[in-house]
């Protein structure tokens, strides 16, 4: 494991990112909390190009969670077919559809525990909407955000709890908000598991990765 970044160089890493894209979004499109959650949800084991295209006639449906009740197991299923494990998703977003309708009179709510209550949503899915809805600054670590952390030492870790505690406690508070953006969108783009693009780094200078790529 690589040694984790001085807080001089993290401010500098941190500060191109937000030089080159200040305002990162997530790439799931949504319309509210609910679809948000829903499109979280779904993207596990997915990309989002995929659940975007599965989504974009959902929503106009099912965009809360009586529609979603309305629809039905199996309406969904006919949206959401050609995303991964589609089955299991779908019995999960009936559910906590159902919990939210009966115990949050069918609002999504805004505490990490509620939300990992609900069936199908974990620690990053809940923290991604914690994140991107009520800008809260969670951080959900993906595979990008894993790999980035260790190979760069950005936030190193041996899970990927180890790797959002390191994020909280290295990254300077100002760039919380929007660091696992950054961070996701420099993993699925720029520093890619078989073949990082060193070359087109922003912060190769300051990477403690060795391997780097021409």
């Amino acid at each position: 494991m690589v040694a984790q970044l001085d807080y001089a160089r993290m401010q500098e890493v941190f500060r191109r990112f937000s030089a080159a894209e200040p305002h990162p979004k997530g790439e799931l499109e949504h319309t509210n909390a609910f679809t948000l959650l829903v499109a979280v949800a779904l993207s596990a084991q997915a990309t989002d190009v995929g659940v975007n295209k599965a989504t974009r006639a959902l929503w106009p449906v099912a965009d809360t969670p009586e529609k979603m009740l309305a629809l039905g197991e199996e309406g969904l299923i006919a949206h959401i077919r050609t995303i991964g494990l589609y089955r299991n998703k779908a019995k999960n977003v009936i559910k906590l559809s159902r919990i939210l309708v009966e115990d949050y009179d069918g609002q999504v709510p805004s505490s990490r525990a509620a939300l990992t209550r609900l069936p199908g949503v974990g620690r990053k899915t809940a923290n991604v909407v914690l994140n991107m809805w009520w800008g809260h600054p969670a951080q959900a670590v993906d595979t990008h955000i894993f790999r980035v952390g260790n190979r760069t030492g950005i936030c190193p870790g041996k899970d990927v709890e180890a790797v959002e505690r390191a994020i909280e406690d290295n990254v300077p508070v100002e760039w919380q908000r929007h660091a696992h953006h950054w961070l996701i969108l420099h993993g699925r783009y720029i520093c890619t598991a078989r073949k990082p693009r060193c070359a087109d780094c922003l912060i190769r200078d300051l990477c403690r990765f060795e391997e780097k790529t021409e």
